[in-house]
C-alpha cells in the first residue's frame, strides 16, 4: 500500500526535523534547498518510484534516482533512511570523521542508496543518461529520475547532455529542475540570468511540463504521474519544480541566506517549533 497524502505530509515534516537537526549538530551543510526539496524527494520515493527491497548498484528491475545537486544531501539522506535504505539512527553520524554520511554523498562509502558521488555540480545529468541507456540495452523498462538546481544550469555540461538526451531520444529519463530562483552568492537572476529555462529546453527538444506548487504534496504528485505517462514517446521529459528554499521554516523563506548555513540554538527551536515531531526523531 502507498501512502496516502496525510502519511507523505506527517513523513515530510520528520524529514525537515531530521535536516535541520543533522545541519545544527555539526554546524554544517545545507538546509535551504534540502528543505526546498523536501515534499518533492518524500513523495518520489514513497509513492512514485518502482523499488526492490534491498539495494544494489546494478539496480536491474527497478526506477533509479540521481542526485545531481549533491549539496542537499541532509534531505537525500533523511529520505533514504526513512524509505528503509540504512538505519534512521545513523543519522546522528552526519558530517562526522569516518562517517557514511559525508557532506556531498560519495560512493566508496556504500552507503546504500546512493549511486554517484555529487557535489561537483552539472554532472548527474550525464551520468542519469548513461543509466538510462544501459536500461534500453537491457531491455528494461524502468524509469530513471534525476533531480538538479537551477544554479546548477549554469554549468555547461549540463547543456551537452541535455541535447545528447533528445538527440539520441533517451526516453525514459525525467529530470526535475529545482526552481527556488536562488543559490549560494544571490538569485540566479543576479549571478546568472539564464531567461527561460522551459524555451531553452523545449529548444532542445525535451517534453516540459511545470508543477507550480512544488511544495504541494497533491501537486507534485499529480505532476509526477504526468511525467511518467509522457516517458517513452521520443523525448526525454523534464519537470520544472517550482520550490521555495528553506521552505517549512519561516525565517529561512523568501532568502538565499540559508543555502549553506546552520541554525544556531534558537533558531533550532523556532524551526522545529514550526515543524511538531510526526513520527520519531533519531
Amino acid at each position: 500500500m502507498k501512502p496516502n497524502t496525510q502519511q507523505l505530509s506527517d513523513l515530510t515534516i520528520q524529514v525537515r526535523r531530521d535536516i535541520l537537526r543533522m545541519v545544527h549538530a555539526v554546524n554544517s551543510g545545507h538546509p535551504g534547498g534540502s528543505l526546498g526539496c523536501t515534499e518533492f524527494l518524500v513523495t518520489l520515493y514513497q509513492n512514485i518510484m518502482d523499488r526492490k527491497e534491498g539495494f544494489d548498484m546494478d539496480g536491474i528491475g527497478e526506477d533509479l534516482f540521481f542526485l545531481s545537486n549533491g549539496h542537499i544531501s541532509p534531505v537525500f539522506y533523511s529520505v533514504l533512511a526513512r524509505s528503509g535504505y540504512f538505519p534512521v539512527s545513523e543519522l546522528a553520524t552526519f558530517r562526522l570523521l569516518n562517517s557514511r554520511l559525508q557532506g556531498h554523498p560519495t560512493t566508496h562509502e556504500g552507503l546504500p542508496g546512493v549511486r554517484i558521488a555529487s557535489g561537483s555540480l552539472g554532472q548527474g545529468l550525464s551520468v542519469a543518461l548513461g543509466a538510462a541507456q544501459a536500461k534500453k540495452l537491457n531491455g528494461d523498462n524502468h524509469i530513471i529520475y534525476s533531480l538538479h538546481g537551477d544554479g546548477e544550469l549554469q554549468e555547461g555540461q549540463n547543456w551537452e547532455a541535455i541535447m545528447y538526451a533528445s538527440a539520441k531520444k533517451v526516453d525514459n529519463v525525467i529530470a526535475t529542475i529545482d526552481l527556488n530562483g536562488k543559490q549560494i552568492d544571490g538569485t540566479t537572476d543576479e549571478v546568472l540570468a539564464m531567461g527561460s529555462i522551459r524555451a531553452k529546453f523545449e529548444a532542445f527538444d525535451w517534453d516540459v511540463l511545470e508543477i507550480k506548487e512544488g511544495n504541494n504534496i497533491d501537486a507534485i504528485l499529480a505532476g509526477l504521474n504526468d511525467a511518467k505517462s509522457r516517458t517513452g514517446k521520443g523525448k526525454p521529459v523534464c519537470i520544472l519544480l517550482h520550490t521555495e528554499m528553506g521552505n517549512g521554516v519561516d525565517f529561512m523563506m523568501h532568502t538565499h541566506a540559508w543555502h549553506g548555513k546552520a541554525p544556531n540554538n534558537d533558531q533550532l527551536a523556532s524551526a522545529l517549533a514550526q515543524n511538531t515531531s510526526t513520527l520519531a526523531d533519531y
